[in-house]
């Protein structure tokens, strides 16, 4: 059935404006990007999710006038921590530590380890990793949509600094990584919808070593 559902989809160049993704569906998108893994679990990257028209009418020159960011039905900005601070780390490590209703010796050794390792370091350096972890989420989501019949189209085709401008995320602590637009393909407007999937063959994609 995955692989069904991974045959099924593709990125997405036309959706159809008049129809809307339910809430639910969205909602079960998005719970499977928070539950993605992430690097020492400190999941550095939140959700912006647009459905408002207007908003997304700002957002069209923005992302190079893709049609996708105002005929879709949601836009999912994946924004990562412009940084690792030392409150971000704890608030992290807090929380495990409430959750799980114990503190572990092992467990708060890696904080110490992650605390002298990760603030000192350039902020750039600590972006790009962030980011490489948002990633991971956009992989997910990508997922989740297909296995909802729900449409999705990844964007890296945007003005960072521009959305963060619109969206208010720099003020934040987050700058924009990727888009994942959600909608329903309109086959008539689609010039890649029934084109064939082409990826490369397993012999060339693949090294076993055993």
């Amino acid at each position: 059935m995955l692989l069904e559902k991974l045959h099924w989809r593709y990125a997405t160049k036309k959706f159809d404006a008049t129809k809307v993704v339910s809430e639910d569906k969205v909602d079960r998108i998005l719970e499977a990007v928070r539950l993605a893994p992430t690097s020492s679990g400190l999941q550095p990257f939140e959700l912006i999710v647009v459905s408002n028209a207007d908003l997304r009418e700002k957002m069209k020159p923005i992302a190079s006038n893709q049609g996708q960011v105002v005929d879709g039905s949601h836009m999912v900005i994946f924004a990562a921590w412009d940084n690792y601070t030392e409150e971000r780390i704890n608030m992290m490590f807090d929380l495990v530590n409430e959750e799980r209703g114990l503190v572990n010796e092992g467990w708060e050794a890696y904080r110490k380890f992650i605390l002298s390792t990760y603030p000192p370091r350039d902020p750039e350096v600590n972006y790009q990793h962030a980011a490489r972890q948002a990633y991971i989420g956009l992989g997910i989501g990508l997922t989740a949509a297909a296995f909802e019949q729900v449409d999705a189209t990844p964007m890296e085709g945007f003005n960072p600094d521009q959305l963060d401008e619109l969206l208010g995320l720099r003020a934040r602590g987050l700058r924009s990584v990727a888009i994942m637009a959600l909608g329903y393909r309109e086959a008539a407007g689609d010039w890649l919808v029934d084109l064939k999937k082409v990826r490369r063959p397993s012999e060339q994609f693949i090294t076993k070593l055993a």
